[in-house]
């Protein structure tokens, strides 16, 4: 991966099935749901995908909260870079089984992104 690019961005949702059929039927999004996680994702050519995490999951999504996610082929350095920089490391690098790698981040104003390295070289999550 060159650069570090836009890679997913997340929703919150308290029902996601109910949200990914808005913003499919609102903007024409291909949806897929991934039932190993009960997460439904959203994709467009052109852009990043995405997905709506549920309130109640552990990872903290907030109502109003859009998660963007940058790609990086290496975590620990961009975190140690970011935390060089006057940021913070939130959660540091975490797998998703048979995905990739995230972690979470605050940047010095205190909005909260997420890293992503994928298992594969190619492509976004």
């Amino acid at each position: 991966m060159s650069g570090h690019p836009i890679v997913h961005v997340e929703i919150p949702s308290t029902d996601a099935k109910v949200n990914a059929k808005f913003y499919g039927d609102a903007f024409g999004w291909q949806l897929q749901h991934a039932p190993e996680f009960d997460y439904w994702m959203f994709s467009e050519q052109g852009g990043p995908g995405g997905g709506f995490p549920s309130t109640a999951d552990p990872s903290g999504a907030k109502i109003g909260e859009v998660l963007v996610y940058v790609g990086t082929d290496d975590i620990e350095a961009s975190l140690a870079k970011i935390e060089s920089l006057g940021g913070k490391t939130l959660m540091p690098r975490q797998e998703i089984p048979g995905m990739g790698w995230f972690a979470f981040f605050a940047d010095p104003s205190g909005n909260k992104l997420a890293l992503y390295k994928a298992m594969q070289p190619a492509g976004g999550m």
